[in-house]
């Protein structure tokens, strides 16, 4: 049984659209169109995935049944989720088009109160696409390896759902806090004063707990389960190349993995990695620009996340 999860070569088309070179990426007249960062849109998501994210909190407290807090304890992971797109786009620049405004709000508003350092986050995956699988790879412990067996996908997610993961997380990024490296340090001290704050918040509405039950235990749990899903479904299987089909699965988006799994138009990956410059808004068109050239085929794209993941899984426990 084979247990690649590279492309069938047969599969490598070069694009044969005059709005694309060879490789995928866009011409420079449609790579301009393809740049332009939408800020007021951006500005709308932020505030709308915050609106979400408080309505939820608000709902749990209001309703007070036990089917209302575990539907919000799982529905807080999908908001850390949302925040971690948008630091994301912020992160390459492309969330506001004044960079002072992008890093203010990547920090503070998207960054710091879901748990990232921002700045170290965007230097690790700088790297990351300048070379998927190279020796600076920040993310390589998440997908390196597979297929694996489905006995150990199971361990890891089960890792991940009962906080081990993300404890173990938490943990340097704490000890960050006494960094020597000024920036890791600042950046260290800056989420836990968000998370105090977000603390404090609760306390003077009556609701100390709230923080505990409904931000930080879904950061530990839900969200760790959704980042690895995630993650494997960009990247898993994959190896070094020169030609991101290579490097970056394409999974057909539908409504469900967009709601709970990759919001803000993130599950277009191959489409981001083939150009890292393009924001998120665009990425879909972008991406009918790779199939409609040939780039993109049918052989080559998984049709659900569900496909894909067993697919990850399907390493025969003979094998090893």
């Amino acid at each position: 049984m084979s247990i690649t999860m590279l492309p069938d070569p047969v599969c490598l088309r070069p694009a044969t659209d005059e709005r694309l070179r060879a490789d995928g990426r866009p011409v420079p007249a449609f790579r301009e169109e393809l740049r332009r960062i939408p800020s007021v849109r951006n500005a709308v998501s932020v505030a709308s995935c915050w609106a979400q994210t408080i309505g939820i909190a608000v709902g749990a407290v209001w309703i007070d049944h036990p089917v209302a807090w575990v539907a919000a304890f799982l529905l807080m992971g999908r908001a850390h989720a949302q925040l971690a797109a948008l630091m994301h786009e912020a992160a390459h620049r492309m969330l506001f088009a004044d960079r002072r405004v992008n890093d203010f709000v990547g920090r503070w508003i998207v960054g710091f109160p879901s748990f990232t350092p921002i700045d170290s986050y965007r230097r690790g995956h700088m790297a990351h696409h300048r070379e998927e699988f190279g020796p600076n790879e920040p993310d390589i412990a998440l997908y390196r390896g597979y297929p694996i067996t489905r006995a150990s996908f199971r361990r890891k997610l089960v890792r991940d759902a009962t906080g081990r993961t993300g404890w173990k997380l938490f943990l340097g990024l704490f000890r960050a806090v006494r960094a020597d490296d000024p920036t890791v340090r600042f950046q260290a001290r800056a989420i836990v004063a968000t998370q105090l704050v977000m603390i404090a918040a609760g306390f003077v509405l009556g609701h100390p707990w709230l923080w505990l039950l409904l931000w930080f235990g879904p950061y530990l749990t839900v969200w760790r389960v959704i980042n690895r899903l995630r993650s494997i479904a960009e990247h898993g299987g994959m190896q070094r190349s020169e030609d991101r089909r290579n490097t970056t699965h394409s999974v057909r988006q539908s409504w469900a993995p967009r709601f709970a799994l990759v919001p803000y138009w993130i599950g277009w990956h191959l489409a981001h990695h083939v150009d890292s410059g393009v924001p998120m808004r665009h990425l879909p068109r972008y991406h009918r620009a790779l199939v409609a050239s040939g780039y993109v085929s049918d052989g080559l794209e998984y049709p659900s996340y569900r496909a894909l993941w067993r697919r990850l899984a399907s390493r025969p426990a003979s094998a090893g």
